[in-house]
């Protein structure tokens, strides 16, 4: 449902102008609450509601009593927040998660089928750049047959 990637530029209050393939993407699919939070790789991720119940279901299955999963949680959870696109197409993101991602002004939007990624321009060219040459390898290894 989320496809491509497309570069925007954060406003002063900084909110993010959502791609507009995303926001029909979403009104298509009857999506009006996302979620953000930390990412992998220096990204944030952008979950619809339905794609957050998913994870949050499958992260709660980790067990508390293993300490890699307790960090996880709390660091993914912790940085959690509920937000809605406004009339204009564009969402708030806190200041906490703005700069876990490094996130200054130039942002890429990332649609990776089920969630979008926000990433500062910079690190989405160096995560880009450094892996773009071994993208075959990458596949033959997670691809299952």
């Amino acid at each position: 449902m989320l496809y491509g990637e497309y570069e925007h530029t954060m406003d002063r209050k900084g909110r993010l102008i959502i791609p507009a393939r995303f926001r029909q993407a979403l009104k298509a699919n009857d999506v009006k609450t996302l979620f953000l939070t930390r990412g992998l790789d220096g990204c944030l991720f952008l979950f619809p509601e339905s794609e957050w119940r998913i994870a949050e279901n499958r992260f709660r299955q980790i067990p508390f009593t293993k300490g890699e999963g307790r960090k996880f949680n709390r660091l993914f959870f912790s940085g959690a927040t509920e937000v809605t696109i406004d009339r204009l197409g564009r969402l708030l993101i806190p200041k906490t998660l703005k700069e876990f991602a490094q996130i200054k002004q130039e942002v890429v939007v990332v649609g990776v089928s089920t969630r979008m990624e926000v990433w500062a321009k910079e690190q989405w060219q160096a995560f880009y750049e450094g892996s773009r040459q071994s993208f075959e390898e990458i596949a033959e290894r997670v691809m299952l047959e």
